[in-house]
């Protein structure tokens, strides 16, 4: 696993995938399965994989968090990077960074939520988890307005922020006011899209961020790197042909939910069983899994072309 500090370099050499957690049929968390995932990421070309939304953490049990964590760091190759989560309770961060401060991750990323908590209380929590966890933390803006732009330029001032993802949902990506806030007080070439391919190429272009993360990498690992490659090389043409073949696995998550879609995207790709997602977030239905069926396989096929192409050439 790589334990480098994070710098703006160490951000644009991959996708940041954001894979799902395979469990087994009794629930646990499988080192067999996520190790199939991780070569299949790996494989293409990544070496970034940040464990959030989509490995559902905010429902990981404190008991399994360590071993969790221990599987994934011996898993991934040893230039890869895992950027795990904490939270969103304050109660449990903090009792997972008195675990993060015996590992070796060099940030991690804390979980965002708009429940029982204030502006002015979301920047006492995270400076209270930045300290007791003696490193910098990856700031995740999900929600619109969730910091105002003062008081996250206060936090990348004193050195609390390793890197920003930023995730603001709108209709335009290019018409963002809160995201003009933010590149206003932090540094761009720290700051990553936050959801996928479709947004990237706006917030890459137009707001100069270093990179973004994804989930249909997780399928089409290849063809994401390649996507970003072309965006720091300038090729948009090349970037806006990539993104739309990602559309169609990208529609069903926004549509459906995003973490339900990619949990079973991965297994219906035949990738790895990523098993039984978490109650709290419930099962897809008979016609969205069909619909889940056919675009995991035709993002996958799209994948094992370029693949077999590069194979082909070497």
């Amino acid at each position: 696993m790589d334990t480098r500090d994070i710098t703006s370099q160490r951000l644009a050499e991959s996708i940041i995938a954001v894979p799902p957690m395979a469990r087994d049929s009794n629930g646990k968390v499988c080192a067999r399965e996520n190790k199939k995932l991780i070569d299949h990421i790996q494989q293409g070309g990544v070496n970034t994989l940040l464990y959030g939304g989509n490995a559902i953490f905010y429902h990981l049990r404190l008991s399994e968090y360590e071993s969790t964590l221990s599987m994934l760091a011996e898993t991934v190759a040893d230039d890869t990077l895992i950027v795990p989560s904490v939270g969103p309770s304050f109660g449990l961060m903090m009792d997972q960074a008195e675990i993060l401060k015996q590992m070796d991750f060099p940030t991690a990323m804390i979980l965002p939520s708009t429940e029982i908590n204030t502006q002015q209380g979301l920047i006492r929590g995270i400076r209270r988890f930045a300290e007791a966890y003696g490193k910098p933390i990856v700031l995740y803006l999900k929600h619109n307005r969730w910091l105002p732009a003062a008081d996250v330029r206060s936090l990348v001032r004193d050195g609390l922020v390793s890197w920003i993802k930023y995730a603001v949902v709108l209709p335009d990506p290019a018409a963002d006011d809160y995201l003009k806030e933010i590149v206003d007080v932090a540094p761009t070439d720290l700051m990553v899209s936050g959801m996928g391919e479709q947004p990237a190429i706006c917030h890459m272009q137009k707001f100069k961020m270093v990179g973004f993360t994804s989930g249909c990498v997780c399928v089409a690992p290849t063809w994401s790197t390649r996507m970003l490659q072309a965006l720091q090389a300038g090729d948009v043409p090349t970037a806006e042909m990539i993104r739309s073949k990602f559309k169609l696995l990208e529609d069903l998550r926004d549509g459906v939910n995003p973490i339900r879609v990619l949990h079973y995207a991965v297994e219906y790709a035949k990738i790895c069983q990523t098993g039984e997602i978490t109650p709290m977030l419930g099962e897809l239905n008979a016609a969205q899994i069909e619909q889940v069926r056919r675009a995991a396989e035709e993002t996958l096929a799209w994948e094992n072309s370029a693949r077999h192409a590069a194979a082909s050439a070497s």
